[in-house]
């Protein structure tokens, strides 16, 4: 499976691009449209902060390939910020508009708590999607963010986690999938969790 993985100046895409390679993909760097032509999914990664994210995604003339790439049927997946970008907008750095393909807004951690959020926390499935697959009950994965999402429709969240409050840590609507983890830094069972979303994007782009 070919995967175009976003080159857009937000970090971490060695490290993605060794655990999508490990889990039996074929990425490849992308930093412009035509790079998305010929791919068979979208991966978003990214460290760092939402309107510099948004500003660089418009700089290199991906927003609307990307929207497009998702609307024609592409699977498209965010990793932490990348999954932030998906939502309509984010109250970051006093506010930017985000790729709008999943409905929500992106609010700041709870006060009261430590930020950035660092450190292993535990999923609480609200669904029985398949991406959870093989995965036992009390599964750790590794978060890094100062932001979570608020979909407008709580059904998209397939599974949750709490640091100062519950939020989504997975979610996924048609063929648009969000970890708001990183399965790449998550040792076997963010390993387990790509190998999974892979079959998952396989079965999507042989439904187009």
């Amino acid at each position: 499976m070919r995967v175009a993985l976003i080159d857009y100046g937000a970090g971490n895409l060695r490290s993605a691009h060794r655990a999508l390679e490990a889990a039996g993909a074929e990425p490849a760097v992308v930093s412009g449209p035509r790079g998305l032509q010929d791919a068979d999914a979208i991966v978003v990664p990214g460290v760092g902060a939402f309107p510099p994210a948004m500003a660089a995604l418009h700089a290199a003339g991906m927003v609307e390939p990307l929207r497009a790439a998702a609307g024609s049927g592409v699977p498209l997946v965010g990793i932490c910020l990348g999954m932030q970008l998906l939502f309509d907008h984010s109250e970051e750095g006093g506010g930017a508009t985000g790729l709008g393909l999943l409905a929500g807004e992106v609010h700041r951690l709870p006060a009261g708590v430590k930020v950035p959020h660092m450190g292993w926390n535990t999923l609480r499935p609200r669904t029985s999607d398949p991406i959870l697959r093989g995965l036992p009950e009390q599964a750790h994965f590794y978060f890094v963010h100062s932001y979570v999402v608020a979909p407008v429709d709580a059904g998209v969240v397939v599974a949750e986690t709490v640091y100062g409050a519950w939020f989504p840590a997975i979610v996924h609507s048609g063929v648009i999938w969000g970890l708001q983890f990183h399965p790449e830094k998550s040792s076997r069972l963010g390993a387990q969790i790509l190998r999974n979303l892979l079959a998952l994007l396989s079965a999507s782009r042989g439904r187009r």
